[in-house]
């Protein structure tokens, strides 16, 4: 199995799973112990230990020594398929929009924001009456 197909598919496992299961996850796929990561990290050992077993939760600080650490995103530790990014319906078309000039997307940010005040504006009258 090639190394991007493995990378696939443990991006596609840790998008079901909690902050801890996903963070054990990373961390075992880079092949460190818990005292590596606390150290590539400059983190506790303990405090590893704590947010794996779903005891505490990192400060945002440890977050971003944690993604260091594990050459990751915070993206990739905190969130899963649905809390993130846009729905199968749309993915395509906003990975093309990436493609386009900068006056085009503008342009299309500005349909977009329209369409949004629009529906935000709908959505007050309907909730007034």
């Amino acid at each position: 199995m090639s190394e991007a197909t493995l990378q696939d598919a443990l991006h596609t496992v840790l998008l079901t799973m909690g902050f801890q299961e996903r963070l054990l996850a990373l961390r075992k796929e880079r092949g460190l112990t818990q005292q590596a990561l606390a150290d590539l990290a400059g983190l506790n050992v303990v405090q590893i230990r704590r947010w794996e077993t779903g005891a505490s939760q990192p400060s945002l600080d440890a977050l971003m020594k944690l993604t260091r650490g594990l050459r990751t995103t915070t993206d990739d530790l905190l969130f899963g398929a649905d809390d993130r990014g846009p729905d199968d319906e749309f993915r395509l078309q906003f990975e093309a929009i990436t493609r386009l000039d900068p006056d085009e997307k503008s342009a299309l940010r500005s349909v977009i924001e329209g369409m949004l005040i629009k529906h935000e504006a709908r959505r007050w009258q309907t909730a007034k009456a």
